[in-house]
């Protein structure tokens, strides 16, 4: 595991959540501590502590059968959107009106590095400043509940997400959709901030659907 500034038990739950929800553990098949340690070269205490948490986000199930993978379903990706899709737009609408300008420069920079892996048609790095696109967008609204409630469920989509931004003309769209929202948070229009984010997430549900 590379050194972090965070526990090792921390990462080790970073990596196998990760795992799990990028598809390398499918929906359905069976992990043992034992396989774990091989894997991760790490001891079973952080293997464990990390199972545990994994149970707790209902990502795991562990039974008198093993550690049985549930990952995230259809049902669960449909529950997911029906939550992003009433909370986000409120999130940025929010960000409008009480970002500071650091945080806004920060957006625009993580925007201009989105267009940029775009135009390289770098999937994995247009995934990640996706990511940290909203993840500021989040933080952004100065809102604790907001940032832990969505944090989670973003990542828990990032198996979808992969193959959404693998598409070329989508990774182009939801570009442009993040400028939009950009656009309004720098004219502190909440309405707009609001709008462009609702439609952004219902775009972005439709292409997963398909």
């Amino acid at each position: 595991m590379n050194h972090k500034t965070v526990s090792l038990a921390d990462q080790v739950f970073e990596r196998l959540e990760n795992d799990i929800l990028l598809g390398k553990y499918p929906r359905g098949s069976y992990l043992t501590e034992h396989a774990l340690v091989e894997d991760l070269g790490v001891s079973r205490t952080p293997i464990r502590e990390s199972l545990r948490r994994l149970e707790q986000e209902h990502i795991i199930e562990v039974s008198s059968r093993g550690i049985l993978v549930l990952g995230v379903t259809l049902d669960d990706l449909a529950d997911i959107y029906a939550m992003r899709l009433q909370l986000e737009p409120m999130v940025v609408a929010r960000a409008a009106a009480v970002a500071t300008d650091e945080e806004i420069a920060e957006l625009r920079e993580t925007l201009e590095l989105q267009q940029y892996y775009v135009g390289r048609h770098d999937s994995d790095r247009i995934k990640f400043m996706d990511s940290k696109f909203h993840e500021l967008l989040y933080r952004a609204s100065h809102s604790t509940v907001f940032y832990d409630t969505l944090l989670p469920l973003h990542k828990k989509v990032q198996k979808f997400r992969k193959a959404s931004v693998e598409n070329e003309s989508r990774a182009d769209r939801s570009f442009a959709e993040h400028r939009a929202i950009l656009s309004a948070i720098e004219a502190r229009d909440a309405d707009a901030a609001y709008a462009a984010m609702q439609a952004h997430v219902e775009n972005a549900k439709m292409h997963i659907v398909k």
